[in-house]
């Protein structure tokens, strides 16, 4: 079984027993959360999908990390002009951990 989720204005295909890594959630580490943005779900051949969202469907995820992505670096330049630019950003993400799809 597998669900479709929306996080952090992204969505995710997950099942039971995946690991994931979303943007930042407010949570603590070890903590359960119910995700009830689903958009689909299925099992098997069958796939249920919502309008916009699945009805009384949710996932419970559990956070097991905070973290932050490796850098991306970011390099402007304007030829003979003498400009240039150097910049650097790092995000942030929340690592979870997918316990149960529920319909």
């Amino acid at each position: 079984m597998y669900a479709v989720i929306k996080t952090g204005g992204k969505q995710y295909r997950v099942a039971a027993g995946e690991k994931i890594k979303v943007e930042q959630i407010a949570a603590d580490v070890g903590q359960e959360i119910v995700l009830d943005q689903v958009l689909a779900v299925g099992n098997g051949s069958e796939i249920k999908v919502g309008t916009p969202l699945v009805d009384g469907a949710t996932v419970t995820v559990t956070v097991l990390a905070h973290g932050r992505h490796d850098k991306v670096r970011i390099f402007k330049m304007r030829r003979r002009k003498h400009y240039q630019k150097r910049q650097g950003h790092r995000q942030n993400f929340t690592e979870l951990q997918i316990a149960s799809i529920t319909v």
